[in-house]
């Protein structure tokens, strides 16, 4: 009995390419369905095991035929991308927790936290450059073509420390993901990678289908809409955990509104803005 291991993005592609390392037709060969999952992006992976029976040395007698292995088909969804044209829904709370005026926000001074929100130098003294740029290019593109994906690439803006790259193409959606869960791991992805190879302090930020501004609109909505909840009722608000590029848009959406303040509290992932009434 040979037996061998393919992998495949479908079931039928997974069988063709075992088939060949086998050297025999599909159809005698005895398949299972070892993995089905997704890849990197959303992409299916299926891994199936091939078994075929060698050639008797005498003539064969008469055998049951072996049994028919039930092999379940990819769910076709897999393949279908995110849709990233609808609205993510927040990830925000939407109501303030009520831990009332005791819990007097810590003395840190917004603008502060604004600008060290991501842990490095205050943007004002870094600045990135062209050559910072092509080289996160770089690492996105990398990235992108080792998923086999159809995406256009281009660096459309350098505002301090920050590289903004845009993303499209027929892939995009793919690249976003669920409430820009994808798009965010890719970004948090390419400032690690090229932590070493750009000016230290300098950041990407990908944007696809023009997802960030539609989050950036939302998170604003949102902030205000708590700050006035704050100011009304006298009582805090936690909004649930957010990534530091988020937290710097609503202290920033909050820099200017009357009554209340912000700042940040606990740790990396679930480190949180806190909007407390002002004294």
């Amino acid at each position: 009995m040979k037996a061998i291991e393919a992998t495949g993005k479908t079931l039928e592609e997974a069988k063709e390419n075992a088939a060949k390392q086998l050297g025999a037709d599909v159809s005698k060969i005895k398949w299972s369905v070892v993995e089905e999952s997704k890849g990197l992006f959303g992409k299916s992976v299926v891994r199936v095991r091939g078994e075929l029976a060698e050639a008797p040395a005498k003539v064969a007698v008469e055998t049951k035929p072996e049994p028919v292995v039930a092999v379940a088909e990819p769910v076709a969804a897999a393949e279908e991308p995110a849709a990233a044209a609808v609205e993510p829904e927040p990830t925000v709370a939407a109501a303030p927790k009520g831990r009332g005026r005791s819990a007097a926000p810590k003395k840190e001074a917004p603008t502060a936290v604004v600008q060290t929100e991501e842990g490095g130098e205050p943007q004002s003294e870094v600045v990135a450059t062209q050559e910072d740029a092509d080289k996160l290019l770089a690492v996105v593109k990398k990235i992108i073509d080792s998923a086999e994906l159809t995406v256009d690439m281009k660096v459309s803006e350098l505002s301090g420390r920050y590289v903004s790259i845009e993303l499209d193409g027929r892939d995009v959606a793919h690249l976003v993901g669920k409430h820009g869960e994808v798009i965010n791991a890719l970004q948090y992805l390419v400032n690690i990678i090229s932590s070493r190879k750009v000016t230290p302090g300098v950041r990407a930020t990908i944007d696809g289908n023009n997802y960030r501004r539609r989050r950036e609109e939302q998170l604003s909505r949102l902030a205000n809409r708590i700050a006035t909840e704050v100011k009304n009722r006298q009582e805090e608000a936690v909004l649930n955990a957010l990534p530091a590029f988020e937290r710097r848009i609503v202290h920033k959406a909050l820099s200017t509104f009357e009554g209340v303040v912000t700042y940040s509290e606990g740790e990396e992932p679930n480190r949180c803005v806190v909007v407390a009434p002002v004294e």
